[in-house]
């Protein structure tokens, strides 16, 4: 049966194309629209998380990384940390850390934080360290998100708070304690030298006998003794009182370089006897002066140089130099040779009563003092150390 192709037939096939391709076009138009809307979204979660100044990490099941951002790079030397397993990148192991934050996050199905030190770029930052699972529509960890945040800076300004509220303390308490001791130690040492005034006339009196004369040598000790000991003692009551704080004092400009060559001089005797070559003077002729009290930074310089004295145990080398640093601190820095502090014992070094001496060469108030003194002065003081290594010490003081 022969069936012809009428006009309307075919407009009606145009109108169904034309209805059909209107249809394409507004799914087209639809599906740029949500195109679009997914390219802004993606570029805000970017914009977010380049926002973030923590070090971020996905890490599959097997602890093998998939992406980080861009802070990674800035903190860590790996060029291609992806598909690397995440003990080998952040740690250098061969196997998984002991304790892992990923693995105590996946048995437990919750976040876990830990601390842990790095050692990047030639110095020790401290980071903490979160994890989380990463889970699907049915609640299923898939991946686990790592981040690292460097607290290094804050941990230290949380130390040094800390160390400052505790000395604040201990100034109350030793300012109590040196003056209610200075007020018999100064009876002791003033009829002391009461004796030893009247030592001769009792030597007159005595007659030539063997054991007078004797009687006599042991008056003569003792009462030195008492006297020596009873300065020591001042000494000491006079350190204590460095720990409270200053009323009225009245600061000038200081010449460092000159307090250090002033020191030098007060131990010219003890050097040239054991160690005559062993002090290195490198002083900037141009340093700034600095406001300070003059005594108290020769008692800071005069502690560190016999502790310096000390350590290099009659060989090595001691270098005193004094420079600026940028447009805020004058840097005096104490280097020896000597046989370092131990890691364990450089957080405890300004401690009052810490010491490492044995009993009776020391009561451990000699750098606490000097830290208490560079406080008040508005300054700071710094340690480098490691054991065998030597050690530097630097005090830094405010520009005028």
């Amino acid at each position: 049966m022969k069936m012809d192709t009428r006009l309307e037939d075919l407009i009606g096939l145009e109108d169904t194309k034309l209805g059909f391709f209107k249809e394409v076009q507004i799914k087209m138009r639809e599906l740029q629209e949500s195109n679009l809307k997914l390219k802004e979204k993606r570029q805000q979660i970017q914009a977010i998380l380049d926002g973030i100044t923590d070090v971020m990490a996905v890490i599959s099941l097997d602890y093998r990384i998939q992406s980080v951002n861009h802070v990674f790079y800035r903190v860590f030397p790996h060029p291609e940390p992806q598909d690397e397993f995440c003990y080998r990148v952040f740690r250098n192991q061969d196997s998984p850390c002991s304790p892992c934050p990923l693995s105590e996050a996946l048995e437990t199905n919750h976040v876990s934080r830990q601390m842990y030190i790095y050692h990047l770029k030639g110095e020790n930052r401290q980071f903490e360290i979160t994890a989380s699972p990463l889970r699907d529509q049915r609640g299923i960890p898939e991946h686990m998100l790592l981040l690292k945040r460097d607290v290094t800076v804050e941990k230290e300004y949380q130390a040094k708070y800390y160390h400052a509220e505790k000395m604040a303390t201990i100034g109350l308490l030793a300012a109590g304690v040196a003056h209610e001791i200075n007020n018999p130690l100064t009876a002791i040492c003033g009829f002391a030298e009461g004796l030893k005034r009247r030592l001769p006339r009792l030597e007159e009196r005595l007659g030539d006998l063997q054991n007078d004369k004797k009687l006599a040598r042991d008056l003569q000790e003792y009462v030195e003794t008492i006297i020596a000991e009873g300065h020591r003692c001042r000494d000491i009551v006079q350190n204590l009182l460095t720990f409270s704080p200053r009323w009225n004092a009245s600061l000038t400009a200081v010449d460092l370089n000159f307090i250090v060559v002033d020191v030098l001089k007060i131990l010219e005797h003890h050097l040239k006897k054991k160690l005559p070559n062993a002090i290195c003077l490198d002083l900037d002729p141009a340093l700034p002066r600095p406001m300070g009290i003059a005594a108290e930074l020769k008692q800071v310089v005069l502690n560190l140089v016999l502790n310096a004295l000390e350590a290099i145990q009659n060989q090595g080398k001691i270098t005193l130099r004094t420079r600026t640093r940028g447009d805020d601190w004058i840097v005096l820095s104490v280097k020896d040779t000597g046989y370092g502090i131990p890691e364990e014992n450089l957080d405890k070094l300004f401690e009052p009563f810490f010491t490492t001496k044995p009993v009776g060469k020391g009561i451990g108030i000699g750098l606490s003092t000097c830290y208490n003194i560079i406080r008040q002065h508005k300054g700071e003081i710094q340690v480098e150390s490691s054991a065998g290594q030597g050690a530097t010490f630097r005090v830094k003081l405010p520009m005028p």
